[in-house]
């Protein structure tokens, strides 16, 4: 298979932000058009600490780093994927924890859906082995039947040591949507689709599915799902895995992450893990819209992320969000798909979100907050 390989720095102009203080106001990344944001911490290799950030644009993926504190980005890479012409959708940077196949521990993958919907929709996977300074293509994990969809790719390494690639698919038939997934022991070949979350009732559509890895070992996923016909629509739930592998009752819908007085999240669930002085540490939730428990919008709509101590299991808290979206609704713009990092102790949260500009056009922003101490 031709591989494209391509170094974003011997052809792009590097643009840079200037450096934000925690609590400052949020700041646009690159002032280009913008969306979907999703961020990592690196773990592993020379540059272990820093952050890198993908960014959709027009049919162009851009990826940005920062130092270890977080304080100024700068744009390093840019690829376009040979498939992207029509549809290039909800991309995620995955870092592996361990080897998978000729991949050493520290190699940055990113997935996506590209593609032409009324043709085939791919979920297509891109390799760096360079922390994210250059890009090749690696394999397709997933592929969509004529007509359908294929969306928001994710990738984890489960206990066994197998790289998962979970994927919404809405080219089912028995289901308007049902999130899947596909497996490979060295990020080439892949196996056969399995239903992970797919309810009986097939109107309903699971989906914008994520998988973390505890420090404790167990697997967190979220997801929401869509097309319920009361106040719950698109709203967010989670499951838990000992393995990675095992998720439990396909049709079971999951648990509602849901604070004391009944707020909760729709559309476009994200999750960061965070560490809090404990061995289990916290799961902070974001979500594109927040809801008060009488379905209607909550005045801290776009301003608020729920937390949760030892590892997601102590029940759910709101604190302020980094970057307020206070137009946040159903829209692929207005903080769709919020993501971020933790500081390295825990103290600070770097977020991204998105919302259209004064000229129409949809951009995304950053900004530093602080994070409440333990409270045990």
């Amino acid at each position: 298979m031709r591989r494209l390989i391509i170094t974003a720095l011997t052809t792009l102009t590097v643009l840079t932000t200037t450096p934000v203080p925690a609590g400052a106001s949020p700041v646009v990344l690159t002032g280009e058009e913008s969306r979907y944001p999703h961020a990592i911490r690196l773990e592993h290799g020379p540059q272990r600490g820093s952050i890198l950030v993908a960014l959709h644009g027009t049919h162009v993926v851009d990826v940005l780093k920062a130092a270890r504190n977080g304080k100024r980005f700068r744009k390093v890479a840019a690829f376009t994927d040979p498939s992207s012409e029509f549809e290039s959708c909800c991309g995620h940077l995955y870092e592996l924890p361990q080897r998978v196949g000729d991949m050493p521990a520290g190699t940055v993958l990113w997935a996506g859906s590209v593609g032409r919907k009324h043709e085939t929709l791919k979920a297509r996977i891109w390799r760096s082995d360079d922390a994210g300074a250059s890009w090749r293509y690696l394999s397709e994990c997933a592929r969509a039947r004529p007509q359908g969809g294929l969306w928001e790719p994710d990738l984890s390494v489960d206990a066994e040591g197998n790289l998962n690639c979970y994927f919404s698919d809405e080219s089912d038939a028995r289901h308007s949507q049902y999130i899947g997934r596909t497996t490979s022991k060295d990020g080439v070949h892949w196996s056969p689709k399995q239903k992970i979350v797919a309810v009986e009732a097939h109107w309903l559509r699971p989906g914008m599915q994520q998988v973390k890895r505890l420090p404790t070992g167990e697997f967190y996923m979220t997801y929401e799902i869509c097309a319920q016909s009361d106040q719950y629509f698109c709203e967010a739930y989670k499951r838990t895995s000992e393995d990675g592998v095992n998720w439990g009752d396909p049709k079971w819908y999951g648990e509602r992450p849901v604070t004391k007085d009944g707020r909760y999240f729709a559309h476009t669930p994200s999750i960061v893990l965070a560490p809090n002085g404990t061995a289990t540490g916290r799961v902070l939730l974001m979500g594109q819209m927040l809801m008060s428990a009488n379905g209607e919008v909550d005045p801290g709509n776009g301003r608020t992320m729920f937390v949760s101590e030892n590892g997601g299991r102590s029940g759910w808290y709101a604190v302020p969000a980094p970057v307020p979206v206070p137009g946040a609704r159903d829209n692929y713009c207005p903080n769709y798909h919020p993501s971020g990092v933790a500081s390295l102790d825990g103290t600070e949260f770097i977020g991204f979100a998105s919302d259209f500009s004064a000229n129409g056009g949809c951009q995304t922003s950053w900004a530093t907050t602080s994070l409440p101490p333990f409270p045990g």
